[in-house]
């Protein structure tokens, strides 16, 4: 398939700039997949699409202050933004600058942090952090949010609560797992009292999540690495739902990739642990875990449109995202939700 294909025209004013007043007054647009049906809802009403036994799947990631400000040993300014912590002392990064960095140079970032540059791969680069401080703890003290590319407007202090999901809890993000920004914890709450099994795993979102495809042919695109942990109780929950004919909803593209990556690891056996995946679903993928998607609208030919097309069906989305722009929903991280049946 071409890139193009999932090429579409989006006013500039229908992407949200801010976040909706509360988490869960955002519009949500309801697509059958099954019967190619189309529904204009609100986010409020996702409880009546459910049943006690469902299972869904949050991804509990936390965002971590990624953008460091610095200079070169030559005084050029820089600007890294971090796409993965490696372990204590070492990330991988992409870093803006005049001119690229060498190997072997060092950067000193936020007036603070001595670093060398180890090694390049692509745009990404492999830094040192020469501190005593974990590269965690030196993100959150000298670090700064990173919003999405098209947000034009710098960070506040209350992106720092909004631009973070009520349940996150393992750093390690870039970018937040936008579809479970629409939850607080009254709903979470009342999801639970209704007999809804509430499940997690943690996939820890990098900026290529942003990035368009850039080739003509999809199949010649390269994804990004990102890391995953599947729990022993999430697995148990699906199986046992799947075994008593309830139904799986991943909250957010993360969650699906986490699972459906763990299944088409392990012969379509979802399993617990650990791992690194370069999913790609693209039309034509077989989905073996998910059957409902709760999603944000996303960008123009980027990896995300082309697996929500996956998931629903070309046809189905390019009508549903029709409808949403000719209805002025508001699209992108801070936007409005979509929930999705799997096109059959």
């Amino acid at each position: 398939m071409k890139t193009r294909d999932f090429d579409f025209y989006l006013p500039t004013e229908l992407i949200a700039q801010f976040p909706a007043e509360r988490r869960t007054s955002s519009r949500m647009l309801y697509l059958d997949g099954v019967n190619d049906q189309l529904q204009d809802t609100l986010f409020t009403q996702l409880p009546d699409y459910l049943r006690a036994g469902d299972v869904l799947v949050f991804n509990d990631t936390r965002v971590i202050k990624a953008r460091l400000l610095g200079v070169k040993s030559s005084g050029g300014k820089i600007e890294v933004m971090v796409e993965r912590i490696l372990d204590n002392h070492r990330i991988q990064a992409t870093i803006r600058a005049s001119h690229a960095p060498q190997i072997g140079s060092r950067l000193l970032l936020a007036d603070a942090i001595h670093v060398t540059v180890m090694a390049r791969e692509q745009t990404f680069y492999t830094l040192l952090f020469e501190h005593e401080k974990t590269v965690t703890e030196l993100l959150e003290q000298y670090g700064t949010l990173p919003l999405p590319p098209y947000i034009s407007r710098q960070a506040t202090a209350a992106d720092e609560t909004r631009y973070q999901t009520v349940y996150a809890k393992n750093t390690g993000a870039v970018a937040a797992p936008t579809a479970g920004l629409h939850f607080d914890t009254a709903l979470l709450t009342k999801l639970h009292e209704m007999g809804i099994i509430i499940s997690y795993v943690t996939l820890h979102v990098g900026a290529g999540t942003f990035q368009p495809v850039r080739v003509e042919n999809i199949a010649d695109h390269t994804m990004h690495s990102e890391t995953f942990h599947i729990p022993t109780e999430t697995v148990n929950a699906i199986q046992h739902a799947k075994a008593s004919g309830k139904r799986i909803l991943a909250v957010g593209t993360t969650s699906l990739r986490a699972l459906e990556a763990s299944a088409l690891a392990h012969n379509g056996e979802l399993t617990a642990g650990y791992g690194d995946t370069r999913i790609f679903i693209t039309p034509g993928f077989r989905l073996r875990i998910v059957e409902r998607l709760l999603t944000n609208f996303h960008l123009p030919c980027s990896t995300l449109l082309m697996l929500v097309s996956a998931f629903g069906g070309i046809r189905n989305i390019q009508r549903a995202y029709q409808h949403a722009i000719t209805n002025r929903y508001r699209f992108f991280s801070y936007g409005d939700a979509m929930l999705i049946e799997k096109k059959s």
